[in-house]
């Protein structure tokens, strides 16, 4: 992959009509679209425990974590590339887009501040995100927005109103007014605006009605339609969606209504694009159903999800389904990398294969580096034995790794003997029923604490792992299985050695008390002090985990292939 590769730069200023279309005939033209995005932080730099994936998180408690940073921090910039590979050759159509929150969501984000810098060290130009970042809505505020527009046009009775005496009355006097008022303006059509105050909308007379009620919006509504054809009722509504007001557009025949009703639906369409901002390219990749292809999966949808879609559901399983409803082809790089081996054990000839960018550079060089991942993404796809997967491509949609989080520059897109996932065969598998957690130890280092613990209990001189996750709080994995229940048994009634650790503040749960944190969002602070919320909340019940799940004691690779996410 050159480095002199175009890659075109998209901003608010040149997010156009034309470059969706441009975009979209790129999209249906290829087999594949990479994605890729930057965030104001990174869990693989994330020091809190609540920020990044533990050696022992669960497809749940990965989830869990992943939803409170979507709904914590910002995307910045999405990198997205539609692919196709031709022959000995990838052909690629890759575009970048700031993008930045702005008035239309109004609210406040994280950051974090060693990300930051590093992004700053990379290159990442912030006054260009900022000034010219691109904006958005979700689907649900898309459809919250557009209930609060101003002016828009409503031809539609929600029912027939209930013939009452209050009714009927209401209805006649709006009648008389608008009949009074068609009268008038015939009569001093050159003296609207001395003698009769006439309201315009552009060059079109119109009067207002008030409104305070659904119903009376109905009753002026059904009026209007029963009067004349030429009238064009538009509902004005106030910040919350609340109608407030009819306004009333007399147009002169039906070539002038047709021009009216154009006008209002070309508006409308300026002002939703407006609106929904960058969404409507994520709108033209979930209609495309072409297959996307990225990296961190779990993390990188969770936001997608949150920015574009809706709220995150609470559940690791309404989120999967949510998601498959929009996005149902999903290629995690992480997984096809574990599944077919690392790049070095490649033997395809597609690893060849010259990368192809038809973009011409624009005036001001065009060369900016920001963007790339998704280039980066297409070289490591298309290493990884890329026939044996379009051969199978139906068997790896929708799985998530959701704990191999890859940096795309240790990965190495250019040497193949520069590999992820090295030595998996010989990671140790434990289960969480193996695990449990202690907090409230005075010990500084693994080793003391292990030191520590063999002079409590007899269990603790058998075979077992053990990590200080957060300070005063470690988890440990022993290898027997049932070691834990044993263990756990003794708390009630409390045996003389559990007895003694407690007496000295050290207390310990199943990994289930953990599972519960997360699932109860207990975030704040330290992962002791939640951890103790839930022992309290549960009279100090051990609570063991709610299934069996295989876990693994490696920074990069974390859960048994039973444990990945499958829609």
């Amino acid at each position: 992959m050159s480095s002199h590769t175009v890659i075109k730069q998209v901003t608010k200023s040149t997010f156009t009509p034309s470059l969706l279309r441009e975009l979209k005939s790129h999209i249906d033209a290829c087999d594949f679209i990479s994605l890729s995005s930057i965030k104001t932080f990174s869990a693989t730099s994330a020091s809190s425990w609540r920020r990044r994936l533990l050696p022992f998180d669960s497809a749940e408690t990965a989830y869990l974590k992943a939803k409170l940073a979507a709904e914590s921090f910002q995307i910045l910039n999405v990198s997205i590339c539609p692919f196709r590979v031709d022959g000995s050759k990838v052909v690629a159509f890759p575009y970048n887009f700031h993008l930045f929150p702005r008035e239309e969501q109004s609210y406040s984000f994280s950051c974090q501040a060693s990300y930051l810098e590093s992004l700053a060290c990379k290159g990442f130009d912030f006054n260009l995100c900022i000034y010219e970042g691109i904006s958005y809505l979700s689907r649900v505020q898309e459809s919250l927005a557009k209930r609060r527009n101003a002016t828009h046009l409503d031809f539609r009775i929600f029912s027939k109103s209930r013939k009452s005496v209050a009714n009927s009355l209401f209805m006649e006097r709006i009648k008389a007014r608008i009949q009074y008022w068609r009268k008038s303006w015939d009569l001093a059509n050159s003296l609207r605006q001395l003698i009769l105050s006439t309201q315009l909308h552009g060059e079109r007379p119109c009067m207002t009605i008030d409104v305070c009620s659904d119903n009376q919006l109905n009753l002026v509504l059904e009026t209007v339609n029963g009067i004349s054809d030429s009238l064009v009722p538009l509902v004005v509504r106030n910040s919350l969606g609340t109608p407030t007001s009819v306004r009333i557009v007399f147009t002169s025949s039906e070539k002038d209504k047709s021009a009216l009703l154009s006008d209002i639906d070309h508006a409308e369409e300026e002002q939703n694009f407006k609106l929904c901002g960058f969404r409507e390219v994520m709108d033209l990749i979930s209609n495309s159903q072409k297959p996307i292809i990225s990296i961190n999966c779990l993390n990188d949808f969770a936001f997608f999800h949150e920015k574009f879609i809706a709220p995150l559901p609470p559940s690791l399983h309404e989120f999967t389904c949510s998601l498959k409803m929009v996005f149902p082809k999903i290629l995690d790089l992480g997984h096809l990398m574990k599944e077919i081996g690392p790049l070095k054990n490649a033997k395809d000839t597609s690893s060849s294969l010259n990368l192809e960018v038809p973009f011409q550079a624009d005036r001001d060089g065009g060369q900016s580096n920001q963007g790339r991942n998704a280039l980066k993404i297409i070289s490591l796809f298309v290493k990884i034995n890329y026939l044996h997967i379009c051969n199978n491509i139906e068997g790896y949609f929708n799985i998530f790794h959701p704990t191999a989080f890859m940096e795309l520059e240790s990965v190495g897109c250019q040497d193949d003997t520069n590999t992820y996932l090295t030595h998996q065969e010989d990671i140790a598998k434990l289960g969480v029923h193996n695990l449990v957690f202690l907090w409230g130890f005075n010990a500084a280092s693994n080793l003391q604490l292990k030191d520590m613990l063999r002079k409590y209990h007899p269990i603790f001189d058998e075979n077992f792992d053990l990590k200080i996750v957060d300070r005063n709080c470690a988890a440990i994995a022993f290898q027997r299985q049932g070691a834990v229940v044993e263990l756990l048994k003794e708390l009630k009634p409390r045996s003389s050695s559990i007895e003694n650790m407690i007496s000295d503040g050290v207390r310990i749960a199943g990994f289930g008390a953990y599972e519960k944190v997360c699932k109860m969002g207990l975030w704040d602070g330290r992962l002791a002090d939640s951890l103790q919320t839930v022992a309290l909340s549960d009279n100090n019940t051990p609570l063991l985990a709610e299934k069996s799940t295989d876990i693994c004691w490696d920074n990069k690779l974390m859960l048994d292939q039973d444990e990945y996410l499958k829609v």
